[in-house]
């Protein structure tokens, strides 16, 4: 699905074509850039378009198209309109709880704007490869789009994405599939090492067993005091393709006191007892992705005192390189490498230099041709002397975790983010803070259905507050009656409102799924159902 050879996919009449459509954003981006003013057609298509196998490690992840929704506040602009295009049905109510957080706007009028498609497919293809075998389907995204005036956004841009654009002809603003192997973790290792980006040691990409021990053993012996490896798929997604590999209980055979070979040896046959950041994964099923995905070692970076912050930016179609935000990651799994959620901004101690690595590795992939989204995924230590050092691990071109939290801040307030101080201000100045998170998860929200969930925003006033510019914006509502699984994004005047913001929604939920409580709120009333009409 994923072009990751570095050599175009297209034939050269279709390069053509396609640079033509891409020529496109160059000459309108002054004006796609001015919000308030700007008549845009914007076709939002929230496929994952991401290895399958990799995707079905995430909890409810056909719901994760709902994460783009976040676009719908794009709609405060009265003269742009928004197409959606989804797999399943979206809950009415959930479309409503968007259309009715944009201030000053009448929500039919926003209604009027808004298209929202469906593929009625809920199979595990990527929703880009739905779309693209429904012609009819297509011919009424044509019949609907104004093509001098439109563009289509993506969560990550595949041959299919651009296919897609291609038929529609529209500007796809996302990277061209030909340059995603930059966005892999052998990838980003290359562009580390040319933007001078410090990174742990590593390996180059190896397709089998033996290629992989020999790359760990290698590894290992230029670095003798190495206590763990982190094994890492190529394509892997959101920390579910990582794997930690402990060279302790094997001293035995570290570089000095055992041959080359018997060290090899020694560390094919522990592979079998790695510790998978995926709790159903297992090496056999691993190791069989290896010759079509590919793999890397690289070492496990040690430290009492550990953070994992990330910059965010983008590549204009005019070259320009901006940074749009920098983010403390909240961390899970077993070894603390899968993504659950973040904090905004990131500490004060090292978010500039976060923002000057980001820009040295968004300039480094300006120049390859690159566009859009880019995230640079760091691990920091705390150092004796108390300063913190930075180890780049990866780059993501696309969308990401942080993605829509920042986008719906930013959307709602119609602020800044300021590079002097890596700090976010709404129109009057005030800085903003928040906490996000894709992985609010208990057992017990499951079965509760949107509705639910509205009546629990009300009764505990948990909504966004349009004038005050704080509260939680629910998102993967759809996720929350199947999986009991819900996202959120809480916004404050400083990190302790926006924590003390967070931990309220928690308590109203908790307070709300007691076992054997149940609050007359979520009892059905006669509102929902007078005269048979809501």
């Amino acid at each position: 699905m994923q072009n990751l050879t570095g050599v175009s996919s297209l034939h050269p009449e279709q390069q053509e074509q396609f640079a033509r459509i891409q020529a496109q954003l160059r000459d309108r981006w002054q004006a796609i850039e001015q919000p308030a003013q700007s008549d845009w057609d914007i076709v939002v298509i929230p496929s994952l378009s991401l290895d399958a196998q990799e995707l079905r490690k995430v909890t409810g992840v056909h719901y994760y198209e709902e994460r783009l929704l976040f676009s719908l506040i794009r709609l405060r602009n009265p003269r742009t309109r928004l197409i959606y295009i989804t797999s399943q049905p979206i809950h009415p109510n959930v479309i409503d709880y968007y259309l009715q957080l944009l201030p000053g706007v009448p929500f039919s009028h926003a209604r009027e704007r808004l298209l929202l498609l469906c593929t009625y497919d809920t199979s595990h293809k990527p929703l880009t490869q739905k779309i693209l075998e429904r012609p009819r389907l297509i011919q009424r995204l044509r019949q609907a789009i104004r093509t001098d005036c439109a563009y289509m956004t993506c969560f990550n841009s595949t041959v299919l994405e651009r296919e897609l654009a291609m038929q529609l002809g529209i500007p796809l603003l996302a990277v061209d599939p030909d340059l995603l192997y930059w966005g892999t973790k052998s990838g980003s290792r290359q562009i580390f090492a040319e933007a001078q980006i410090p990174h742990p040691a590593g390996s180059e990409l190896t397709h089998s067993v033996d290629d992989l021990a020999a790359a760990a053993a290698d590894l290992w012996e230029r670095q003798p005091h190495l206590q763990r490896i982190v094994v890492k798929l190529n394509e892997g997604f959101s920390g579910g393709g990582n794997a930690l590999l402990d060279l302790r209980p094997i001293a035995e055979v570290r570089p000095g006191a055992a041959s080359t070979i018997d060290r090899i040896t020694l560390l094919q046959a522990r592979f079998n007892h790695m510790s998978f950041q995926c709790t159903t994964e297992t090496w056999h099923h691993f190791s069989r992705r290896l010759p079509e995905l590919g793999a890397i070692v690289e070492a496990f970076v040690e430290g009492e005192e550990k953070r994992s912050p990330s910059v965010q930016g983008r590549i204009t179609p005019t070259g320009k390189v901006e940074i749009l935000s920098t983010h403390d990651q909240i961390l899970g799994g077993p070894d603390g490498q899968v993504f659950l959620g973040c904090r905004f901004p990131a500490d004060q101690d090292y978010r500039l230099q976060l923002q000057e690595y980001g820009l040295r590795v968004g300039q480094s992939l300006a120049e390859k041709g690159a566009l859009e989204r880019f995230g640079l995924d760091f691990i920091a230590v705390r150092q004796p002397d108390g300063a913190w050092d930075l180890q780049a691990i990866e780059i993501n071109l696309r969308k990401g975790g942080t993605t829509h939290p920042f986008m719906t801040l930013k959307l709602l307030t119609y602020g800044r983010y300021d590079l002097t101080t890596g700090l976010f201000y709404n129109q009057q100045g005030c800085p903003k803070y928040y906490i996000a998170t894709d992985n609010l998860q208990n057992e017990a929200y499951k079965g509760l259905i949107p509705s639910d969930l509205m009546d629990i925003i009300a009764q505990y006033h948990l909504h966004f507050n349009s004038t005050t510019e704080t509260g939680t914006v629910f998102h993967l509502i759809g996720c929350l009656s199947e999986f009991g699984k819900l996202g959120l994004t809480s916004v404050g005047n400083s990190p302790e409102e926006a924590e003390a913001i967070y931990n309220q929604v928690i308590d109203a939920l908790n307070t709300e799924t007691k076992p054997g409580q149940l609050h007359p709120l979520l009892v059905p009333t006669f509102r929902n159902t007078w005269n048979g009409k809501r």
